[in-house]
């Protein structure tokens, strides 16, 4: 059976290359990439995302067989905006290789769907997002507040092969999903944030990649990106088809 582990399993991050000559510094390259996320009722209307679309592209390394799978598909989320400090967010991926799977979240629960094994996981995302700063599926619902969650540094190279700053994130308490994240920035949008003191017009992350502690890596990277279009929250919900079955772990963890 083919099937890529799925990216909300494991997800995210990755910023830089040398900076040379006028780049921006570390916590300009932070700022750009988190303000447009932060759940703040008195941000100006337009300076953050509420939502976004993305096609998306997806490596996963498996260190112990020297192995990576490919998959691709689309995401669609939407940030949850109720002033809460940790923030919470809806999310759909699809995935159409290597094989057709989902994985779905309203915020309060999340679904898992493989419809090979006619099977949908249910689980509790109070229960994942207790672990908010080192569960990897909790990661991009927080990604305003990631200096509270990770040491941030620069990755090495500090740039990607197109100029494009590159982060690199440690969990700050100990994870057994995360050694490290890097998040390659958008060189635009940290333009814009620095020189116009503008966000939330330019989608700031290029790509992701999370290792863990086996050293197993997995990058995302997003393209044909929209941002703002006023996503439904209906399609956040999963719609169970007749003759899957429901299964709801019992323990807390990804239920994967």
């Amino acid at each position: 059976m083919r099937r890529l582990i799925p990216l909300a399993l494991i997800l995210f991050g990755c910023f830089g290359s040398a900076l040379a000559d006028e780049s921006a510094a570390l916590p300009e390259v932070l700022q750009a990439l988190e303000r447009p996320f932060r759940s703040d009722p008195q941000q100006a209307e337009g300076a953050r995302i509420d939502d976004f679309q993305a096609e998306f592209l997806q490596q996963s390394h498996i260190a112990s067989i020297d192995r990576t799978q490919h998959g691709s598909g689309s995401v669609s989320f939407r940030f949850i905006r109720d002033g809460a400090q940790n923030g919470s967010a809806m999310f759909r991926w699809e995935y159409r290789e290597p094989a057709p799977q989902e994985i779905v979240s309203d915020g309060r629960t999340m679904w898992f769907y493989l419809p090979e094994n006619r099977q949908v996981i249910e689980s509790d995302m109070s229960k994942l997002s207790s672990l908010q700063g080192e569960n990897p599926i909790t990661f991009l619902s927080a990604l305003g507040n990631l200096g509270r969650d990770f040491s941030v540094d620069w990755a090495e190279p500090r740039r990607d092969a197109e100029g494009n700053p590159v982060l690199a994130l440690r969990p700050l308490k100990e994870s057994q999903y995360i050694n490290r994240l890097e998040v390659v920035v958008s060189q635009q949008a940290v333009d814009a944030f620095v020189k116009q003191h503008k966000t939330g017009s330019l989608f700031p992350i290029v790509s992701t990649a999370v290792i863990d502690p086996s050293g197993n890596r997995t990058a995302i990277s997003f393209h044909k990106v929209s941002i703002n279009r006023g996503l439904a929250k209906e399609i956040f919900r999963f719609q169970t088809p007749a003759g899957v079955e429901v299964v709801r772990p019992s323990a807390q963890g990804p239920g994967y």
